[in-house]
Formats: C-alpha cells, sequence, structure tokens
C-alpha cells in the first residue's frame, strides 16, 4: 500500500509559475508510475504527466514544453514544475502513485489561475 500526499496549490496570476509536491509513503524507486493528473470542475480528470521508475517521462498535449515532472528520490517526491500557467490549466491537482498493479490517489491540491 502507498500513501500519497499532495501540496503547493495555491492562486496564481496566468503567466506565473508554481511547483506541486507529492510526497509517497514508500521509496519513488519502488513505485513503478508517479503521475500527475487534474480535474476541472464539470470535467473528467486528465492525465497531466507520469514518471516511470525508469525515468520515462510524458505529458499531455496541452502542458508539454510548459510543465515538468521529476523526483526527489532522497524525500521520496515528485514534483511537477508549471511554468506559463495559463486560466485553463484552473483545477484540482491529483497525484497517483501506481504501485503493486494498484493505483493510490491523493486528496488532490488545488490551482487557480488568473487571466
Amino acid at each position: 500500500q502507498v500513501q500519497v500526499v499532495e501540496s503547493g496549490g495555491d492562486s496564481v496570476q496566468a503567466g506565473g509559475s508554481l511547483t506541486l509536491s507529492c510526497a509517497a509513503s514508500k521509496s519513488i524507486d519502488s513505485i513503478a508510475v508517479m503521475g500527475w493528473y487534474r480535474q476541472a470542475p464539470g470535467k473528467q480528470r486528465e492525465l497531466v504527466a507520469t514518471l516511470t521508475r525508469a525515468g520515462t517521462t510524458n505529458y499531455a498535449d496541452s502542458v508539454k514544453g510548459r510543465f515538468t515532472i521529476s523526483r526527489d528520490n532522497a524525500r521520496n517526491t515528485v514534483l511537477l514544475q508549471m511554468d506559463s500557467l495559463k486560466p485553463e490549466d484552473a483545477a484540482v491537482y491529483y497525484c497517483n502513485a501506481y504501485f503493486a498493479l494498484r493505483y493510490y490517489w491523493g486528496q488532490g491540491t488545488q490551482v487557480t489561475v488568473s487571466s
């Protein structure tokens, strides 16, 4: 079992930057895939970025070139650096861990982007 806890959500202006953190209860190296998803009001949850244990990254087209997923193994943390934020990036951002054939979700952190 894995617990993940998100932090870093805030209210920023369009064009600004924000870094989200996801702290895992297990070593990041033991988790097959860590990911960030988001859900805006009235919309389905969507993938933002993923990072495999091997270091492979994947991004939604809408965030490519603006968001960067990375990890801090020493702190068992996965980061999502978000630059050039747009109003359409506003959502609740969820961290996800795929471990032992199961998905584990955090409670989410709110990101608000004002134009």
